[in-house]
């Protein structure tokens, strides 16, 4: 691996802050660009440059002429849209699936008949492009239903329907609202996991697992959202559960991507749920999660930069080495997200110390003051020796600012510490 390397990051969220974050603590690395950015990510010595993640030509004329040795996209929609494709074919290396695996997030039916074709498992489900049929569909389908939309929703696009009736709402209004393909999949119990791979043309490595929140609010109620939170590792999760991921997931998974000939060079993201029969896939993503990967990337301790090189440069990849240390993460939120949220709001002045770090996400700058600038603004992590610790620094630390027009959960965690921080930020028994 040469020295010096100038790099770009594609995306512009908390994820990105983390992955650019990364990148730039490899002794090889010199400087780090990410595209758009936000200013939080200044405070880290990254460059953030104004193009959009979509606008394929203006960032590889970024590339060509910073001279960027290679480019590691962060969010799904540039993966899905094509960014692999449009960089590889001018001659430029890029870390991330080519358009045609990206399917694998893009299109939940793509997804659904792959883990079929390829014996993973995953849930019973149905695809169907109308009002009528899907709401037919439901005859086969047991209480409580799960709808997905087929396409890409930032982690929105899923709602359990507790009954048929809600259900038939539910697509009735999807529909509506210009949904073109709807899956139906039966609902798995069970507790949920999320599993990293580094696949490189010759090999993969399996990074730290971790558990995210979706739900809005805390004990998992309210809406779905992008990620509310996130912990690693995973001291509930038993050894022989995990084995049996990487034996009856992984492995297939991979196997399949082979011989599709996908020619996959970028990060998988196995969202898995233990069940009573074992490991079941709900979903692939085709890149890193958010907020995932702001608690699993600490944890490594090895060069990511050197990983990330190999694979491109289709060499052996190496080992990845991993801290026995805990790490948590919190997110702060707008005000009304996941639906119509407050902007503007000013945010409190967050100081990173040896304990304490801030990963940014949708906040702009005005008058030297972060505001917040979308739905999830910002993610507060402590790296500690178990997680309890950590989870204590992250909600004392919290708790000792004043968010206003904002919101976070306070139970991140609490499935493996069983320890439930309280508003006042005081760590209380989990009840």
């Amino acid at each position: 691996m040469k020295d010096d390397l100038k790099l770009l990051v594609v995306g512009s969220g908390g994820r990105e802050h983390a992955i650019a974050k990364k990148l730039l603590a490899s002794s090889h690395v010199s400087q780090v660009y990410c595209a758009p950015g936000n200013p939080g990510m200044t405070v880290d010595g990254i460059i953030p440059v104004a193009i959009s993640e979509l606008d394929f030509l203006a960032l590889k004329g970024f590339c060509y002429e910073e001279k960027i040795a290679w480019t590691f996209v962060g969010p799904e929609n540039a993966l899905v849209a094509g960014i692999v494709d449009s960089f590889e074919a001018d001659g430029l290396k890029i870390f991330g699936p080519a358009k045609t695996a990206a399917q694998l997030e893009g299109s939940k039916d793509f997804a659904m008949r792959f883990m079929n074709k390829y014996a993973v498992p995953t849930a019973k489900f149905a695809t169907f492009s109308d009002s009528a049929s899907a709401i037919e569909g439901l005859a086969e389908f047991s209480e409580p239903v799960v709808i997905k939309a087929d396409g890409l929703a930032a982690g929105k696009g899923v709602v359990i329907a507790q009954t048929k009736d809600q259900a038939r709402e539910e697509i009735a209004l999807m529909f509506k609202k210009g949904q073109k393909r709807l899956v139906l999949s039966e609902f798995l119990s069970g507790a949920e996991y999320s599993l990293f791979v580094a696949v490189g043309r010759k090999d993969y490595r399996i990074l730290p697992m971790a558990q995210d929140h979706k739900r809005a609010f805390d004990f998992d109620k309210g809406l779905n959202t992008g990620g509310m939170g996130a912990y690693s590792p995973l001291p509930q999760l038993p050894e022989t559960d995990y084995q049996r991921m990487l034996h009856e997931v992984v492995e297939p998974t991979i196997a399949g991507l082979r011989q599709e000939k996908f020619d996959y060079c970028g990060i998988l993201y196995i969202g898995l749920i233990m069940t009573e029969q074992g490991p079941k896939v709900i979903e692939y993503n085709v890149r890193l999660g958010d907020p995932e990967t702001q608690v699993v990337l600490p944890r490594i301790t090895s060069d990511f930069a050197q990983l990330i090189d190999c694979a491109l440069n289709g060499d052996a990849l190496p080992a990845i080495e991993v801290t026995a240390k805990a790490c948590l993460g919190v997110v702060v939120a707008a005000a009304g997200y996941p639906g119509e949220y407050l902007k503007g709001q000013a945010l409190p002045g967050l100081q990173a110390t040896d304990e304490i770090k801030v990963d940014y996400a949708n906040v702009s700058e005005k008058v030297e003051r972060f505001v917040g600038n979308g739905g999830r603004l910002l993610c507060v992590l402590a790296l500690e020796d178990d997680l309890q610790l950590a989870q204590a620094k992250v909600y004392s630390y919290l708790a000792q600012h004043e968010f206003v027009d904002c919101y976070y959960r306070h139970d991140i965690g609490a499935k493996a510490t069983g320890k439930f921080a309280g508003v006042t930020g005081k760590l209380e028994n989990l009840s």
